[in-house]
């Protein structure tokens, strides 16, 4: 199957800016990219990428005074596979992890590992190790947490986001990768595309989408503790510790957010009309 995603930002700034972007496809997904992906950037304004620490490809710009617009859209190929399930896949001990998973045992800014850790060896220290115990952080995450987009709240921690019942998808991905942390399993959060494809369709605006990926069994595997079961078409961007390695824009200087538009659409290629672009609205 085939995904035409994208995206339309823009800022203002009332003095020059400089401002790092986290918006292209993860270099493991680029060989599935269909033509070109490419990040557009207003007149003059000029770019420069690197790889940053965890692999990520990040952008570099300067915004001028004023408004900067940035777009992309591209056609990705996709297996249309949901997410793999492997309830056989067992957690390693410590000693066999290597060495780039042990970042991902970590307490970082927003997973406090310290302030949860008695809370899940006493949940889920008594159940088997492996898919079956990070299925079970899932299962308490998804009925722990209310989501709603009028809960989002930038600076909320994994035990702030517990207490308080409430939350957005990256709350989810911060709790379940935090109790996983606790229980010696590697865990990284994800930031991406997720269309609704193969479930019925949010009528919320579309937005970037956390998840997070387990070590276990010598692979990385996808959980998601806001939906809660398999999806099919993520399109990874970044990967990393928490939601603060992966943030779409880092600005160093004020910049005011004045448009935000993402689209994730499945292709239907039997259509014979144009598949649908980018609305323009300002």
């Amino acid at each position: 199957m085939k995904i035409r995603a994208g995206y339309n930002i823009a800022y203002e700034c009332s003095q020059e800016t400089p401002m790092n972007l986290l918006l292209s496809v993860h270099p493991s997904r680029m060989q599935h990219i269909i033509g070109e992906h490419q990040i557009r950037l207003s007149p003059g304004v000029t770019s420069r990428d690197f790889h940053d620490m965890f692999g990520n490809v990040c952008t570099r710009i300067v915004i001028p005074p004023g408004r900067i617009d940035i777009s992309n859209e591209f056609l990705i190929e996709d297996s249309g596979l949901p997410d793999e399930v492997a309830p056989g896949a067992r957690q390693h001990p410590i000693a066999e992890l290597p060495d780039a998973a042990l970042i991902y045992l970590l307490g970082s800014r927003y997973c406090d590992t310290d302030k949860l850790s008695n809370l899940a060896w006493a949940m889920f220290g008594g159940i088997d190790s492996g898919w079956e115990r990070v299925q079970a952080i899932c299962d308490y995450v998804h009925h722990r947490i209310e989501f709603g987009y009028h809960h989002a709240r930038s600076d909320r921690t994994a035990s702030e986001g517990h207490a308080e019942g409430i939350g957005v998808c990256r709350d989810f991905a911060h709790l379940a990768v935090t109790l996983c942390r606790c229980m010696n399993i590697p865990a990284r959060y994800c930031t991406g595309y997720l269309g609704d494809i193969g479930v019925p369709v949010d009528p919320a605006p579309m937005d970037f989408s956390a998840w997070f990926e387990v070590y276990l069994d010598g692979q990385w595997y996808t959980f998601d503790a806001r939906h809660n079961h398999p999806r099919i078409g993520r399109i990874v961007i970044a990967r990393g510790r928490d939601a603060a390695d992966v943030a779409i824009s880092t600005s160093f200087g004020f910049a005011q957010l004045v448009k935000f538009e993402v689209i994730t659409l499945e292709v239907d290629e039997n259509a014979a009309a144009e598949p649908a672009r980018l609305s323009k609205v300002a």
